[in-house]
């Protein structure tokens, strides 16, 4: 995987610059710093730049790639939180969340869901309680296995980053890359086809509805909808297809715990073959304080492995982003042009 550290001098001008920007705003989720993040980021060391810009257009194997800054004060981020809600007002990790909403503006924008985590942008990633035994990334005691992110979802990211604070067990991530995908011409033709049906998942799932952080005038009624708009993506799931894309270099969509078993056991074949395929090239990466991962949600596939959470304070602590590079796709659930979350 392509790995990019920043030098002493880098580190001591984004600090510079992290700084500027946390005295002008207090959260990622303020509309202005979101139309402004695009413009500060063009401030980020020209490697980085280049790096991302790369990563972003030349589409390098294995889809995934770090960006390692080693700016994480473990004292000042305070104890792992143990929900996601009930957040400061200004967050103990706001530079952070700075600089990775200004690492992912230079692959697209940032986007949020209104049924996920209070509707905001950046999302926390760590073990819950009555949740470690859920498939969905506040678990801690089941594998989260491998998926594209919101692979449901039209509008889901074309990238999923994961930023990581906290990881004192090691626990890593799972990936996956299309191009290591070993699948006969037969099998193939069949998985671009559209004869397969994913579910959402359980990040979007009412149980865990929440009041949004910042209602808009009638930002209940907008909430009812995405809901009910999750409601019939259960109840009447769209046919699709899982392969798109050229198929000498295809792009996957794949969500294999929330997919229903294909009508047909020739489609059955296929998919069995895909999942087999790729857990057969599935690859380990360890993230530690600082480092920036960034995974383009159409050519790889990623999860996690499961770890035993304590719940004192100290546990893995990640945050996790969506990046779209074409917001105008999703402009009809969205509540204006300048809004970035999606209900």
């Amino acid at each position: 995987m392509q790995q990019l550290s920043l030098t002493d001098k880098e580190v001591v001008s984004v600090k510079s610059l992290l700084a500027e920007a946390a005295s002008q705003y207090t959260s990622v989720d303020d509309p202005d710093f979101l139309i402004n993040a695009p413009l500060i980021a063009h401030e980020l060391p020209r490697s980085v730049r280049a790096f991302l810009n790369h990563f972003k257009h030349a589409e390098p194997q294995p889809g995934a790639c770090v960006v390692s800054t080693h700016i994480v004060d473990d004292q000042k981020i305070g104890d792992t939180p143990a929900h996601w809600k009930g957040r400061p007002k200004v967050s103990p990790t706001l530079e952070e969340e700075i600089l990775f909403v200004l690492f992912s503006s230079l692959l697209g924008d940032v986007i949020g869901w209104a049924t996920q985590q209070d509707g905001f942008i950046i999302h926390d990633v760590l073990p819950i309680k009555e949740d470690e035994n859920e498939q969905i990334s506040t678990g801690s005691q089941q594998i989260i296995w491998w998926h594209n992110e919101d692979a449901f979802h039209p509008y889901r990211g074309d990238y999923v980053a994961l930023m990581c604070l906290r990881n004192p067990e090691n626990v890593p991530t799972t990936l996956a890359s299309i191009h290591d995908v070993k699948l006969s011409p037969h099998h193939a033709k069949i998985l671009f086809e559209p004869r397969f049906v994913i579910r959402p998942d359980e990040s979007h799932a009412e149980k865990n509805r929440s009041d949004m952080h910042q209602p808009l005038g009638d930002g209940d009624a907008l909430l009812e909808d995405a809901y009910q708009h999750i409601r019939r993506m259960h109840k009447e799931p769209q046919k699709l297809s899982v392969l798109y894309g050229d198929p000498r270099c295809p792009y996957i969509r794949i969500d294999p715990y929330f997919m229903d078993p294909p009508a047909d056991d020739e489609a059955q074949s296929a998919l069995n073959a895909l999942i087999h395929s790729v857990d057969r090239c599935l690859k380990e990466v360890v993230l530690q304080p600082g480092d920036y991962l960034f995974v383009d949600n159409y050519r790889a596939v990623h999860g996690r492995k499961p770890f035993r959470a304590r719940y004192d304070g100290t546990d893995r602590w990640l945050k996790r982003v969506n990046i779209t590079r074409d917001l105008r796709k999703s402009r009809d659930a969205r509540p204006s042009c300048k809004s970035r979350i999606i209900f």
